[in-house]
């Protein structure tokens, strides 16, 4: 008994000890899970998170819109693509051959190199300077007058061979009225191969070791030669320089630095020349090859210099294009340019002045002839990445804003350059619209703002550089997209209905992006990203994604903040992604129905009508009583003074913005979007003739008078851009729209007509006066006497007089 007991205590000692084997083995077990689970989550997570990190810098997955070769259109192959320099030819290639002009006035040439001329320059202050005459294909003439001495630089292409065939410029000077005849000018002509590019450059030589062309071969051009010749006037100097530069960005300092004095056997006469062959040695002892070539050319007013390009693969050539039959090349390309421009235009027929006619070829072809061609790898940063990253390396085919001061690629105003671009070649424009959606990531997120190669990025203050992926800019891309459907119906639907097509899954994934990234709190409100709720440096904080940058918005960011202007751009976006979902048959109802959503008056107006003001407005933590103030210091001398700061005495309150009419305010009214027999409509067209309000005799200023804001101040530094000056963008469509209501029957229909014609008149009229005063077009004009402000020559959106003239919309 006592046995089986001892047996039985045994047995159960026994089953406990591997009851608790198995749950400890259970517990490892669920440890060991834990543990797989913890790391697996673990690395899942990194794992996610370096995707999130790489989204920002990750080209759209599907099939580019543009090719890798710019000898697809080879018309457009060659062009004057150096949008920055005062005149410049280069190819579509990634790493091209580039020719130049810099020039200068022996006796005004300073040691700082004041003088001479290169890029595009503010600094510079030449009377004026623009492409009179160019259809961005064939040919261009420029006219650039620098203190009464004129120099006429022109170029003409001619097909033929596998690279683009040839093409002749000539660069001639003469002198207003005479004055400047017998004075002696420089002209520099040069050659450079950009960064990467893989080929050679030579000089070659004539009698006297004096530079009578170049020879070479690149992998995008084969082999070429360039020839330069004297066409008329006395040349009293001729030399050249060739050597080795790291960089375009350094073309006029390396000139600079290897100009000497010489004089001439028997005289004692002296000349700056150029000094020859200054080619540095490789790391083995070796001369390194040139890859910047320069001639200097000095004479005497009046004098012209031929310089012609021959392709060695353009081997059935008839005649050369030089001489004569240059001449009469020229001739008939400005024939064919003004009997195009005239059936586009028709500006003879509406009465305009020879003068005036003038004037609007001037303004579409220094718009045509600012297009460049850029290509390398912006910077760009997401909540994720630490700093800023590198884009992917893409070519740029683009307008730019101006020449001297924006000689790069903007994203919205692209929008507005399309609309005269696509009247005059819609094939330049498709072009651009392919080279800018190639540049959307993997979020569907276009930059604001290119800046691509050397060139490029010399011009751009530091703080500009890098983009951030959650700020968005007006999808002005729906305005181009809208003018060419309406205008240019036929040729997209016969010849080009393969480029909507194809560019139909970059839009759908651009609208997306904006309809899910720029949402606000409550349904059907939008709100610009990117404005700086935490500054004291600012009256206003600035709203750089909404094209506005210092029109008054709500003084205090914050997630509660409805921004009209960004509503409107959504609702019109989705109206053109259902008219071209309809052209492809698509489905398309999620646009129908987000159209509809956002075009319905009454709810636009519970969100953004004032009842106060009776005028559309912005909502958000606002107060108007902010001032900007110097700190309190202590008065000893050698305390540095402090920057101003923005100090507020009211406490902000949840509320319409509706004290700083403006530009925002007539959002729904130029997109369209108010009903034509509402009441909204009658207050809007009688708030625009206000005097106190906006209307000006120069155009509509961009901000009321009343305003607390007007033409005030953002920063100690930052003078007033968005508040009060006339802009010809908003202006065009504020025209536009009062053309359009005055053309749907409504009880304001007459208004609509009164305005439509006072408001265009007034604009043309002082954009045409401001020209023949300064000799420029404007980055915006002063609301008060209308003078010219701003960049200049600023033949972007500015140059829409064209078709203001012209009634196209």
């Amino acid at each position: 008994m006592a046995k089986n007991k001892t047996q039985d205590k045994f047995t159960k000692l026994k089953s406990k000890a591997s009851n608790t084997k198995k749950e400890n083995k259970f517990k490892m077990s669920i440890l060991n899970t834990s543990a797989t689970v913890l790391c697996i989550s673990i690395a899942a997570w990194f794992s996610y998170k370096g995707y999130l990190e790489t989204r920002v810098n990750t080209p759209y997955d599907t099939k580019k819109l543009v090719t890798t070769s710019g000898l697809d259109a080879p018309d457009r192959y060659w062009g004057s693509y150096r949008s920055a320099a005062y005149f410049g030819l280069k190819t579509r290639d990634p790493h091209s051959l580039v020719t130049g002009l810099m020039w200068y006035f022996p006796h005004l040439l300073r040691q700082d190199g004041s003088g001479l001329r290169h890029w595009c320059e503010q600094g510079d202050k030449l009377d004026r300077y623009a492409w009179m005459e160019h259809d961005g294909r064939t040919f261009g003439v420029q006219e650039i007058v620098d203190g009464s001495a004129i120099l006429n630089t022109t170029f003409v292409k001619r097909l033929g061979g596998k690279h683009g065939g040839d093409w002749t410029k000539r660069i001639g000077v003469i002198s207003e009225n005479g004055v400047r005849n017998g004075e002696e000018i420089s002209l520099l002509f040069y050659t450079a191969i950009e960064e990467n590019t893989k080929g050679w450059i030579k000089v070659s030589l004539g009698d006297e070791r004096h530079l009578t062309g170049v020879e070479g071969n690149t992998q995008g051009l084969g082999s070429f030669t360039i020839n330069l010749n004297i066409v008329q006037g006395t040349v009293e100097e001729h030399s050249f320089l060739a050597t080795v530069v790291p960089s375009l960005t350094v073309l006029k300092e390396t000139i600079l630095q290897n100009l000497r004095i010489a004089s001439h056997k028997g005289s004692s006469k002296k000349h700056i020349i150029l000094s020859g062959e200054q080619i540095p040695l490789s790391a083995d002892g070796k001369k390194k090859e040139a890859n910047f070539i320069v001639t200097q050319i000095t004479g005497r007013i009046p004098f012209e210099i031929e310089i012609s390009y021959e392709s060695g693969s353009f081997i059935n050539r008839v005649n050369k294009l030089t001489g004569q039959n240059y001449e009469l090349a020229l001739e008939k390309q400005r024939k064919l340019f003004d009997e195009k421009f005239e059936k586009l235009f028709k500006l003879r027929s509406k009465g305009f002045t020879e003068e005036d006619i003038t004037f609007a070829k001037m303004s579409l072809s220094n718009m045509i002839g600012s297009i460049g061609y850029f290509y390398g790898s912006s910077q760009v940063q997401s909540q994720y990445t630490k700093g800023p990253v590198p884009y992917w390396k893409a070519p740029l085919y683009t307008a730019v804003p101006s020449r001297s001061f924006f000689p790069r690629g903007f994203l919205w105003d692209e929008g507005f350059h399309g609309l005269l671009i696509s009247i005059w070649d819609l094939d330049i424009e498709l072009d651009i619209m392919n080279h800018w959606f190639d540049l959307m990531n993997a979020e569907g997120w276009i930059p604001r703002e290119m800046i691509l190669g050397q060139e490029s990025l010399a011009k751009v203050p530091e703080e500009f550089v890098t983009q951030i992926n959650t700020n968005a800019n007006p999808p002005t891309f729906f305005l181009t997209l809208h003018f060419i459907l309406k205008h240019k119906e036929k040729e997209i639907l016969d010849k080009r209905f393969q480029f909507l097509d194809k560019l139909y899954p970059r839009l759908q994934t651009w609208f997306n992006w904006f309809n899910t990234t720029q949402i606000g709190d409550i349904p059907s409100t939008y709100r610009w990203r990117g404005r700086d709720g935490t500054t004291n440096k600012e009256l206003n904080p600035k709203t750089l994604t909404s094209g506005l940058d210092d029109y008054p918005r709500a003084s205090h960011p914050n997630v509660d903040e409805r921004h009209v202007d960004l509503r409107c751009w959504i609702a019109f976006a989705a109206n053109i992604m259902y008219q071209i979902s309809e052209i492809l048959n698509q489905p398309n109802n999620k646009y129908k129905e987000t159209y509809q959503y956002l075009s319905d008056n009454n709810l636009l107006n519970k969100l953004h009508w004032s009842p106060n003001t009776e005028t559309y407005a912005d909502f958000g933590l606002h107060t108007d009583k902010v001032v900007l103030r110097k700190p309190i210091t202590p008065t000893r001398s050698h305390v540095q003074q402090l920057e101003t700061i923005r100090v507020v005495s009211e406490d902000p309150t949840l509320r319409y913005v509706d004290t700083s009419f403006g530009y925002v305010s007539l959002f729904p009214f130029i997109l369209q979007i108010i009903d034509p027999n509402s009441l909204q409509l009658g207050k809007v067209l009688q708030d625009l003739k206000n005097p106190d309000l906006l209307w000006t005799k120069h155009g509509l200023r961009s901000l009321a008078k009343i305003s607390p804001f007007y033409m005030k101040y953002n920063t100690e530094h930052d003078a007033p851009y968005w508040r009060g000056a006339i802009w010809m963008n908003l202006n065009y469509l504020t025209v536009r729209a009062t053309h359009y209501y005055s053309t749907i029957d409504g009880p304001y229909q007459d208004e609509a007509r009164k305005i439509y014609q006072s408001l265009r008149q007034n604009l043309i009229q002082n954009i045409i006066k401001q020209y023949k005063k300064s000799g420029y077009l404007w980055e915006n004009y002063g609301d008060v006497y209308g003078e010219g402000k701003g960049s200049h020559p600023f033949t972007g959106w500015t140059s829409l007089v064209v078709l203001l003239m012209a009634e196209i919309y």
